[in-house]
């Protein structure tokens, strides 16, 4: 166990007020079995409830409970979360992490046998894994990636516009073994990709940070795109949905553009839009992929019905806004899919406050509020919290450490290991009613299987009823503390 005294910031690049505080860190160095063990819903009759808690104050990390709790039908005097099961809301793609380039490498550097152990761990649906079920890719460099490239990087001056000497050779160094390790392990994640930038002979600045897409290069950049997803199917990569572009307001990234919504709009329906269907492209068209503060953004593209009949649905972050704008957009539009696709954890990471934070703005709220996955924002850095970009965020914490073959796991791994390991690709978010510092969402699985995430944001320990089909469960929880409960 390391005690480390340190300060925590917001991130830099995100354009928010720092946050500055004293936080005591406490990392545990645990194996998996240490973890937790045993597998969820075991118990398929409905009858029992199974218990898996994250408590910091008493360091409880992602574990399963030795007593299983019990349905009666006779109701204690408490308030109850009630599950109405019939009554059902969006279908939910999955939990999961962006797997950086930088992320890639780390894993990639470790010894076989070690990767393969942790891999298991994090993407594996048995056992002593977290389940991990959706992935997102950067297409070309992302700032946590160790150097700024597209996939058709030219010398000054020279242009593309057929793609002729487009390649994800780079990818085949790192990312794709990784991606191919991954997929021997769970086939059916679904991955999307996000752009940080296009190539630069595209961009009015001809500069990797910022700059806007020239209009002349749209269909070159559509291509790129048709590009990509067939280069990547070629290697039995299939990318489920693209973003056109990650963070479209924040020119100040490296790599970077700004793409507004009327531009965005335009690309998609002169150029993107055609070009998928001419090359008979299934990969979802997400927009947007921002934070929650500018809902106008998506809504002015899914208003335009030229571009809107080619869009899934909108992505957010949450850096800036709130986690009800979500809702906003899909009452305007309940037709078109809601994605959260980002969310740092700062280093050093401070679990108590990192596991609340992020479990009822996103677990909870982004699903309560019609998205079908959180993402939390980087898989894997190094201690130094490496690598990144010239520019990059230098204080991105990974939902793992990787020191040479040493595995540290840090908030997000947690976060995450609650909704990932019992909520599986195709369940549906289900009814249950909100009660004062107990946050929840409910959600049952294509095979019958009900799941109740509820953190305790209060200060004093809470007893309540869970109530399920005329049956009801008497359960307490500390408070900070996250339960997930399986029946």
């Amino acid at each position: 166990m390391i005690i480390q005294f340190d300060i925590l910031k917001y991130k830099h690049m995100k354009n928010l007020a720092k946050l500055i505080t004293i936080t005591i860190v406490i990392t545990v160095l645990a194996s998996p079995k240490m973890l937790f063990s045993s597998e969820p819903g075991t118990n398929r009759n409905n009858s029992r409830l199974e218990t898996w808690l994250t408590d910091p104050a008493n360091n409880i990390l992602f574990t399963k409970q030795k007593q299983t709790i019990q349905f009666k039908k006779k109701a204690e005097k408490l308030e109850t979360i009630t599950i109405k099961p019939d009554e059902t809301y969006q279908s939910i793609d999955g939990f999961g992490y962006c797997l950086t380039g930088g992320s890639a490498r780390l894993l990639n550097e470790m010894d076989k046998d070690t990767r393969t152990a942790l891999l298991n761990e994090l993407f594996d649906t048995d056992g002593n894994s977290i389940g991990t079920n959706y992935l997102r890719l950067s297409i070309g460099a992302s700032d946590l990636s160790d150097s700024v490239f597209t996939y058709n990087d030219l010398p000054s001056g020279e242009t593309d516009v057929n793609m002729e000497k487009f390649s994800i050779d780079v990818e085949k160094v790192h990312l794709i073994p990784i991606l191919k390790e991954i997929l021997a392990i769970n086939p059916d994640i679904p991955i999307m990709g996000s752009p940080w930038t296009p190539p630069v002979w595209m961009k009015n600045n001809k500069n990797s940070i910022g700059g806007s897409l020239l209009p002349e290069f749209y269909d070159a950049y559509a291509l790129y795109f048709v590009k990509y997803i067939q280069a990547m199917e070629a290697e039995g990569i299939i990318i489920d949905a693209i973003t056109i572009q990650n963070e479209p307001l924040h020119p100040g990234n490296n790599p970077s553009l700004l793409m507004k919504a009327d531009e965005q709009a335009e690309f998609i329906k002169q150029s993107l839009g055609p070009a998928f269907r001419q090359h008979n492209i299934k990969t979802k068209i997400v927009i947007y992929d921002h934070n929650a503060d500018r809902p106008d953004y998506p809504l002015a593209i899914l208003n335009d019905p030229e571009a809107a009949q080619y869009v899934d649905g909108s992505a957010f972050h949450l850096y800036g806004g709130k986690i009800e704008a979500l809702s906003e957009v899909h009452n305007a539009h309940p037709d078109k899919s809601i994605y959260f696709t980002e969310q740092w954890v700062g280093e050093p990471g401070d679990l108590a406050i990192d596991l609340m934070w992020h479990t009822r703005n996103l677990t909870i709220g982004a699903t309560r509020n019609w998205s079908r996955n959180v993402l939390e924002w980087n898989l894997a850095a190094d201690p130094d919290q490496n690598p990144h970009t010239p520019g990059g965020c230098t204080r991105c914490l990974g939902a793992i450490t990787i020191e040479g073959n040493k595995v540290s796991r840090n908030p997000a791994y947690y976060i995450i290991a609650h909704a990932s390991k019992f909520v599986r690709k195709n369940a549906v978010r289900v009814e249950s009613n909100l009660i004062t510092d107990l946050d929840n969402v409910a959600f049952k699985n294509t095979d019958g299987t009900m799941v109740l995430i509820v953190a305790n944001s209060s200060s004093q320990t809470k007893s309540f009823n869970i109530q399920y089909s005329n049956k009801t469960a008497n359960v307490t929880l500390n408070a900070g503390a996250v339960a997930t409960y399986v029946w």
